[in-house]
């Protein structure tokens, strides 16, 4: 079965786990959802996020920008999983009554 793959969704759901710097967001999603975002996707999402007020940047001595989820993050990750998991729950109901 495919996992979801809009790009935000998997972002934030990577930095839900701890502070991560881009690359560490890719091989994140690839792990947990066999997606592979590419560089123009993840710093695009990453752009939009941040001006949303979803994540934030975390200041670096490194030349890696790490980003973590900022509270309105954590609500929009939450409603996000609350919608997928009202259209799987449809989906299965459906099935069922085949």
């Amino acid at each position: 079965m495919e996992a979801p793959s809009e790009p935000s969704t998997l972002i934030l759901a990577s930095l839900a786990a701890e502070t991560r710097h881009g690359h560490a967001i890719m091989r994140d999603i690839e792990d947990f959802a066999r997606v592979r975002l590419g560089p123009g996707t993840l710093y695009g999402a990453l752009q939009r996020l941040e001006r949303a007020g979803l994540i934030e940047a975390v200041p670096s001595t490194d030349r890696r920008q790490p980003y973590r989820l900022t509270a309105a993050g954590t609500s929009a990750l939450s409603a996000r999983l609350e919608a997928y998991g009202r259209v799987l729950r449809a989906a299965e109901h459906r099935l069922d009554g085949r």
